[in-house]
């Protein structure tokens, strides 16, 4: 009965330390993002204006509604992240992607995107089924059980920046559209 109750908590133990390990490292270069969010998932679908701004230390993340109210606010850091709700209720987890599922009912692969934002595979795991355009820029890739397909700025202020991200892993669907770009100062 002892060696059970110790194997189940070593094995609870691991769970817990697997679900704080990011999926990737944190990118270094800072950025500020605004744009649109679209996510369909098994319990509906979200349609948001967004705000992104990663900075080597931290994330924060504004899902908002048309007119600007706020839906979600969250914060990723190196301790953990939290999610302040529209009513204020907050929420916390070891990380983004387990945060969204509790707070939302889908999960934002934040770790990797910061890198497919930019439009590279995250340096955490080897991407599968990698296809470039003949620019050699990622059109499509899957990493991490997510299937990613790349949309880029043809011309303008934006060329060569991704415009566009469509994500798939199978239970949730979001679409990110980037409309406004800045690199941010370090």
């Amino acid at each position: 009965m002892r060696r059970r109750l110790f194997a189940a908590a070593a094995v609870a133990a691991l769970l817990v330390a697997c679900a704080a390990v990011p999926l990737a490292p944190r990118a270094p270069q800072p950025f500020d993002l605004v744009g649109r969010m679209l996510v369909t998932y098994s319990g509906g679908a979200l349609t948001a204006n967004t705000r992104w701004e990663h900075a080597p230390e931290q994330d924060q993340i504004w899902l908002m509604t048309p007119t600007g109210q706020t839906l979600a606010y969250i914060v990723d850091t190196p301790n953990g992240a939290t999610l302040t709700s529209a009513d204020q209720k907050q929420y916390r987890a070891g990380s983004v992607e387990a945060l969204t599922r509790q707070a939302l009912g889908w999960s934002l692969p934040l770790a990797l995107m910061q890198y497919w934002v930019k439009g590279e595979p995250a340096p955490s795991s080897a991407p599968q089924g990698l296809e470039r355009g003949p620019d050699s820029r990622p059109r499509a890739l899957t990493q991490n059980g997510w299937r990613v397909a790349f949309a880029y700025y043809e011309d303008g202020p934006f060329a060569g920046r991704v415009r566009r991200l469509d994500l798939n892993d199978g239970a949730n669907e979001i679409r990110v559209v980037v409309d406004n770009w800045r690199d941010a100062q370090p």
